[in-house]
């Protein structure tokens, strides 16, 4: 068995201790979960959408699309700062009562 198999079977592992002040918003996403399995799904699927995330960012630069697909998918030159507020706002931390 060569090498590739061999590492496309096993499974990976992992264990890590991670503070808030590491990464203040992952943090209180996965805190909100008991210790254990639901905690670790939701760590696997945080993981998962980044993957797609950081790979469909990277398909117009693969050559791969034909010019007109490749065009839809480019950004608009100009953003609009209220549709940027509202997308920035959707994944702030959630408010404490008392808040504003």
């Amino acid at each position: 068995m060569s090498r590739d198999q061999e590492t496309n079977t096993e499974p990976v592992r992992l264990l890590f201790e991670m503070t808030r002040e590491d990464n203040p918003r992952l943090y209180d996403d996965l805190i909100r979960f008991n210790k254990g399995t639901k905690r670790v799904n939701r760590l696997r699927f945080l993981a998962h959408e980044g993957l797609l995330a950081q790979n469909w960012m990277l398909v117009p630069a693969a050559g791969a699309l034909s010019q007109s697909a490749a065009s839809a998918l480019q950004a608009p030159s100009k953003v609009n700062p209220a549709v940027a507020g509202h997308v920035v706002q959707a994944f702030d931390a959630p408010m404490v009562d008392g808040e504003d």
